[in-house]
């Protein structure tokens, strides 16, 4: 059985930690107790802090993304599971600029409550919040659930167009908005041939026995509906219909990303940026920026999602303006 790589006491997320700061020593400082982790750089007009954080085995999400650019600071939590309110408050506390503190926080129960309390005891201590949830999960949206849509890979997209913001010396209100903006506009689908490898059993979390889950989460949550496996150039054609149709109204220029779950080949993953990127064509969307990688995965499940973000004209420039980070590469605008 093909166990994880994992030190003696199997709870990889600190040595993980521990390491992710180590290599880019240059870019990130680590702090412990609680474990949570700040950009060593910040642009000087900077007045509002941008923080982010959530399970573990998602990464790059979120320590990647943290730099000069993008976020300022994350609080990690264990695999899965978000991370604790204390983290969450230490990260915010340090990175907490004169307007305040974004959260920037993905629509799940556990980060919405820890984030809540923590944001609860920054405003007792006088710094100013706000929250910027993201939303984009079409597999979840209109299902009977309290929280609504998960969300998912567009968070890159939105840490990405914030943080540029932020750099420009945006306040916390026009963050807020911009934000929210960004999340309302985007959505992403996701399909699995392979559940992600369960650490206990050494085994797939689930079977899926040569059928596809079609709109699978990123924690391993099963999809709504198993499907028989298209041909690729079907079934990227299926998704961008579903994706597309999801989107609101507005300007015919896109963002696409196109995300690993954490076991597909950067190979295939290029076949499908160039199959989305001719259905968008067809479509008559403008690409104009184009994301290609594991940036969102769950820890090594087969599979992959593409997220669509509908752009405003103001938005183009944050979307490629520079980011010193260690996992988001050259921004592509053609």
């Amino acid at each position: 059985m093909p166990f994880p790589f994992h030190p003696a006491d199997d709870d990889p997320v600190p040595a993980a930690v521990r390491g992710f700061a180590r290599a880019h020593a240059d870019l990130v400082a680590l702090h412990e107790d609680p474990i949570h982790l700040l950009a060593r750089h910040r642009a000087p007009g900077r007045r509002v802090g941008l923080v982010s954080g959530g399970g573990s085995g998602h990464e790059p999400l979120h320590a990647g993304f943290l730099g000069r650019g993008m976020l300022d600071a994350v609080a990690p939590g264990p695999v899965f599971t978000s991370p604790h309110n204390k983290a969450v408050l230490y990260a915010s506390r340090a990175a907490a600029g004169p307007d305040g503190v974004i959260h920037i926080v993905k629509n799940y129960t556990g980060d919405r409550i820890n984030f809540g309390i923590a944001a609860e005891r920054l405003r007792m201590e006088g710094v100013d919040v706000a929250r910027v949830l993201v939303d984009d999960d079409l597999a979840t949206d209109g299902l009977d659930t309290a929280t609504g849509r998960r969300g998912t890979g567009a968070t890159v997209v939105v840490e990405k167009i914030l943080g540029a913001a932020a750099d420009s010396g945006a306040g916390l209100a026009e963050l807020a908005t911009l934000g929210a903006d960004v999340a309302a506009a985007s959505r992403s689908l996701a399909v699995a041939s392979r559940a992600q490898t369960s650490m206990r059993t050494g085994e797939p979390a689930f079977t899926l026995d040569g059928r596809l889950d079609y709109g699978v989460g990123i924690h391993g949550e099963r999809a709504r509906r198993s499907v028989d496996r298209p041909p690729t150039e079907e079934l990227v054609d299926r998704m961008l219909d579903e994706v597309v149709a999801g989107l609101p109204d507005g300007p015919d220029q896109v963002v696409l990303v196109v995300n690993g779950m954490g076991g597909t080949a950067l190979l295939e993953l290029y076949v499908l940026a160039e199959l989305a990127a001719a259905g968008l064509e067809a479509r008559g969307l403008e690409r104009v920026g184009l994301l290609v990688g594991t940036f969102v995965p769950a820890l090594d499940m087969a599979g992959f999602s593409l997220t669509l973000t509908r752009m405003r004209p103001e938005w183009t420039g944050l979307w490629a303006a520079p980011a010193q980070t260690a996992a988001f590469p050259r921004t592509e605008t053609s």
